[in-house]
């Protein structure tokens, strides 16, 4: 058995993959990585395999033949072959490609029921990656390089430099695409590869070696921080809120990587400038009694108060509302509010549940509106004698400005009588005993 094949059985062995039942899923571009590694899974194990190709279409015909030159490999090694190709609209740049290639990849995850999709990369494009994220700043999380396995993706050949692949290629009568744009310097990586690295080869002959070296060191190092910051993160958060005074209590350095582990663990792009700046918010934010929210993505925030912080989604339920003129139970969004006649005498009412309350509506109209808050409404808290506006109470009550759209409130016009898991209004209040009984809760199975 040769090395590359010797390697890939390996691989598969380290990672568990060579149960008969499993799905192979492998990124086909055709070109010299991904035909090796095609052709070298055909070769070690009995799997069926699915290669996937997406048409990026940038290259006109060229693109198309390329297609079709995958199609007749897999054909003639007996393999399943699906393409799609890429949406035209997107940008003509390296990032967006690189994201459209892997939202394919998960597409077809589970179109082909598999959580196992093998790609190409090798050792040089690992010390591609290291060279790029220095120059465009990283930290020891970047110099981790490419990760032999990450989710459902795998690398079976990270150890195995491109010249060998070609070799081997070579050796076996390969024909693969070879994309011209390849050659494009234009494209940081290709420059990188073309301009950079041949200028480090003559410092050090064994460049690639060297620099995946450092990517090895780096994610021993890594594993030992992120134990670290684990074990503190433990000790200051509880059910993902960070609490603010611990938190500052901290070194700066302990502090920035905290927030690095933020980024990472959201899958979220960032640099030094990025993580400055979120440090920054943190700390003119950790007064605010209401809390203030930062932009992370278009649907994901970090909420900041004066007691902890948490990630969060901002976007708020968008609940129809609901008309009450009888006891009964009603639907609203993934709710069920349900209002209904209650004689019993009881002295003490349970307190486990905010979301039930017992209420006196003998001389109230029986009209009310289930809704989200709106402009202009006002409550008479429990235990007042007059009115306040809601957005009052509610600033009162400590609820985060990014909670508030997400309440639901019992309504007659502009007034509040129930403010749903905080409290009902005076006028409901029960005198000799209840009337009714009011309650939200989930729908099963939600």
């Amino acid at each position: 058995m040769n090395k590359i094949d010797s390697t890939i059985k390996t691989f598969l062995q380290k990672y568990d993959l060579e149960k008969s039942d499993l799905v192979y899923l492998v990124a086909f571009s055709g070109g010299f990585d991904s035909m090796c590694l095609l052709h070298a899974l055909k070769r070690v194990c009995k799997n069926k395999i699915v290669a996937i190709h997406l048409n990026h279409k940038w290259r006109g015909q060229e693109s198309d033949r390329e297609q079709l030159n995958c199609q007749n490999f897999c054909k003639n090694l007996g393999i399943d072959f699906y393409s799609e190709e890429l949406d035209q609209n997107i940008a003509h740049t390296e990032t967006a490609a690189r994201d459209a290639r892997y939202k394919f990849f998960e597409k077809c995850s589970k179109k082909f029921a598999s959580k196992i999709v093998f790609t190409a990369h090798n050792k040089n494009d690992n010390a591609e990656t290291l060279i790029y994220r220095i120059c465009m700043g990283t930290g020891v999380y970047g110099l981790q390089g490419i990760s032999a396995h990450r989710d459902i993706y795998y690398r079976p050949l990270l150890s195995i430099a491109r010249g060998e692949i070609e070799k081997y290629s070579q050796k076996l009568g390969l024909t693969p695409n070879l994309d011209s744009s390849n050659n494009d310097i234009k494209y940081k990586r290709n420059f990188i590869r073309t301009k950079i690295l041949p200028l480090l080869k003559e410092v050090n002959p064994n460049v690639i070696d060297t620099i995946n070296s450092l990517s090895e060191i780096a994610q021993d190092d890594n594993e030992i921080i992120n134990d670290s910051i684990d074990e503190i993160l433990g000790k200051i958060s509880d059910k993902n809120r960070i609490n603010i005074s611990k938190f500052l209590a901290h070194k700066i350095s302990v502090q920035k990587r905290i927030v690095y582990n933020i980024f990472i663990k959201n899958n979220l792009d960032y640099d030094r400038k990025k993580i400055e700046n979120i440090l920054n918010f943190i700390y003119e934010t950790k007064d605010s009694k209401s809390g203030k929210i930062c932009s992370l993505t278009n649907n994901l925030w970090l909420f900041v108060n004066e007691k902890y912080m948490e990630i969060t989604d901002k976007k708020s339920e968008n609940f129809q509302n609901v008309f009450i003129n009888k006891e009964g139970k009603y639907e609203i969004g993934d709710y069920i509010f349900e209002i209904e006649k209650f004689s019993k005498n009881v002295k003490k009412f349970p307190k486990d549940n905010e979301n039930i309350a017992y209420v006196n509506l003998e001389n109230i109209d029986f009209e009310f509106e289930l809704r989200q808050r709106q402009d202009g409404d006002i409550i008479r808290p429990f235990g007042m004698r007059g009115s306040q506006k809601l957005k009052k109470y509610l600033n009162a009550k400590k609820i985060p400005n990014h909670q508030k759209d997400n309440l639901l409130f019992l309504t007659q016009g502009e007034e509040v009588l129930w403010a749903i898991g905080l409290g009902i209004s005076d006028r409901i209040k029960i005198i000799s005993k209840p009337t009714h009984r009011l309650q939200l809760y989930k729908k099963e199975g939600i």
